[in-house]
This record gives structure tokens, C-alpha cells and sequence, in this order.
């Protein structure tokens, strides 16, 4: 049985990155090969990768999910988005001395006024909540809503994290929390990779404000992922069906890219690969886990007790990871959202 314990490690917490490397693909890269660990940079990246292989990038775009405001009762709340359902309907994490009551109202910004519908998720952690008036939440929220740095960054949002804390290719609206490991590439790097003869493909997969809930269950078998919403389009199907026939790999940037491949893969006949089109997931990928579609990850380094380590102890080997992650503090790399970089091979060739 594996508990949380297997995926603790001291941590010292001057290498928790607070601010981005000046340049984006100025970061360090682990790379964890078969044949042990290398140094590089990330702008090395190209030199690891044969022009065969297909890179997947998340391209979904973080909202001005942090509000700010006050319950009906005059009461201080924050709120922090976890997705927009329609125009008129999100859920969220309401934080108060006292949670407001359904059937209540607040008031955010002191512009936009909503109706507590009531409370949802696994363990009543979310609240559904309904726009009240005119407008659409979609434009109201990235008129008066604060960028959501992660918790573990000490600073509020700054000018330099409006640009930063997105991917330089993010298009769709939806996500609370950045696609972290697609920090580190900027329009140069893109456009050598293709001239190199690598191919590019997009998923859109919105992360949740769950991606930062602590797993409260010891036993991690017991734990329960937050769903999220993704979408892979045909031409990324086509794209991997491709590299599949001229012996490529697939490489995942980021492992909400390689959730949604995963899950878009369950089902009877794995040899077939993702399927087209939108979908939501729960996946749970710990050790034990047999991968379909992704061969390589680029990752950056992860929380402890966190299910994205578990998933790269899935990917990579738990002990390798362990290992790794002992070598990435003693060379003082820097973690987490703003930190380096990983660049991972999958333990094995079993489907």
C-alpha cells in the first residue's frame, strides 16, 4: 500500500522560486535518462529530441480568477475561481471567518453581485454560484478579477507575472492555475523546434483551483481527483497517429497535456489511441499505472505529498524520481511554478 509518506522530501524553502528566470528558456533542465542524470539547460532541449518526435502542449489561458469582496452580512470573503461554467454560473472556494449561506448573496469587487446557489464537490469544498444582473462573467471576471499565483508564491500578481505566469501560446480561456513546464518556451524556441523537423500539437485542458487541494487521505488509494475539463482536437490525433507510424515519440509538456492524453486513451482498445473531441476527467495516475500514449514528459518539479509527484513517480520509476529529486536539491535547482525543469523517459515500453 502506498501512503503519502512515499512521497515526502525535505525541501529547503529558499528553492521555492518566487520570480521567473529572466529569460524564459533560461532555466535549468534535469534530464532523466535511462543512462542516469544530466545537467542541461532548457534551451538544450532540441538537442534531446530527434525530429521525429511530436511535442503536445496545453494551451488553455489562466483567467482573473482571485476576487476579492464581502457576503451580504458585510463579512470579508475571497474567491477564487475554479471554472466558469456558463455566462452566468461558476464554482468556486469561498474563504470567510464564516461561509456564506445558500440562498444569500455577495458582492465581488464591488461590481459583481451573485446568488450562492449552494455548495458542492466530494467534500462540499466548492460553491455554485449564479451572476445576479446584467453582463457575463466571462468579461466581468477579466475586468476586475486578480491573476491567481499559486499559493506557495509569496508576492500578489505583478506586471512581469501578467505575462509570465501564461504560455506565449495560450489561447482558451479557462484555467485558474498555468500549464507550468510551457513557461520555459518562448516564439524562438518554437519556431526551431519546427524548423528542426519536430511537429507541434495543442490540447486544451482548463486546470483547476483543486490542482492545489492537499491529498487528505493517507492511504493514497482512498484519494478522489477534482474533475477537470479538457479538449483534444483531430488534428492532434492525426498528429500522434503520425509520429506512431515513423517511429516517433510523443512528448508530453506539462502533465496536465499528459492527463488528457491518458484519459482521453481509456477504454477497450488502447492500440487506438486518444479520442477527438471534449471531455472531463478524473484520472488518478500513480505508480502502477500502465501509460497508453505519452513516451517522454517535460515536467517541472513538484509539491511533496502532491498527485503530480505521484504521476512522475508513475512515469519515471519511484525510486528514480526519489533519486532525482535528492539530486535536484543538492544542485540547488529551483521548484515548482516559476522554478526548472525535468525532462523525464518513461520507466518502460509495457502499454
Amino acid at each position: 500500500m502506498l501512503t503519502l509518506d512515499d512521497f515526502d522530501f525535505p525541501l529547503p524553502p529558499e528553492l521555492i522560486a518566487q520570480h521567473p528566470a529572466p529569460e524564459r528558456t533560461g532555466s535549468r533542465l534535469l534530464h532523466v535518462a535511462r543512462d542516469g542524470r544530466h545537467d542541461r539547460r532548457f534551451s538544450d532541449l532540441p538537442q534531446l529530441l530527434a525530429p521525429e518526435d511530436l511535442l503536445v502542449f496545453n494551451d488553455t489561458r489562466v483567467i482573473r480568477a482571485r476576487l476579492f469582496g464581502r457576503k451580504e452580512s458585510g463579512g470579508q470573503i475571497e474567491v477564487m475561481i475554479e471554472r466558469i461554467v456558463d455566462a452566468r454560473h461558476l464554482v468556486a472556494m469561498i474563504r470567510a471567518s464564516k461561509s456564506p449561506k445558500a440562498g444569500s448573496r455577495i458582492v465581488l469587487e464591488e461590481r459583481i453581485v451573485l446568488a450562492v446557489n449552494g455548495r458542492i464537490g466530494a467534500q462540499d469544498e466548492f460553491f455554485a454560484l449564479e451572476l445576479v444582473g446584467d453582463g457575463d462573467l466571462y468579461t466581468l471576471v477579466e475586468a476586475h478579477g486578480r491573476l491567481p499565483l499559486p499559493p506557495y508564491i509569496e508576492h500578489a500578481a505583478a506586471g512581469a507575472d501578467e505575462t509570465r505566469y501564461q504560455t506565449v501560446y495560450a489561447r482558451h480561456q479557462g484555467a485558474v492555475a498555468a500549464p507550468t513546464a510551457g513557461l520555459h518556451f518562448d516564439e524562438p524556441l518554437l519556431e526551431h523546434l519546427r524548423e528542426r523537423g519536430n511537429e507541434l500539437a495543442w490540447l486544451t485542458l482548463h486546470v483547476g483551483a483543486g490542482t492545489f487541494q492537499p491529498v487528505r487521505a493517507h492511504n493514497i488509494a482512498e484519494h478522489r481527483m477534482h474533475s477537470e475539463r479538457f479538449e483534444i482536437p483531430q488534428t492532434t490525433v492525426d498528429a500522434i497517429a503520425r509520429t506512431r507510424a515513423r517511429g516517433g515519440r510523443i512528448v508530453a509538456v506539462g502533465t496536465t497535456s499528459l492527463r488528457a492524453l491518458e484519459a482521453a486513451a481509456q477504454g477497450d482498445r488502447p492500440e487506438d489511441g486518444p479520442r477527438a473531441g471534449p471531455a472531463e476527467t478524473d484520472i488518478f495516475i500513480t505508480p502502477g499505472y500502465a501509460f497508453r500514449v505519452v513516451d517522454r514528459l517535460i515536467t517541472n518539479f513538484h509539491l511533496p505529498k502532491s498527485t503530480l509527484l505521484m504521476l512522475v513517480s508513475a512515469f519515471a520509476g519511484t525510486e528514480t524520481i526519489r533519486a532525482a529529486y535528492r539530486h535536484a536539491v543538492a544542485e540547488r535547482y529551483r521548484f515548482f511554478s516559476y522554478g526548472d525543469a525535468m525532462l523525464l523517459e518513461r520507466q518502460n515500453d509495457a502499454v
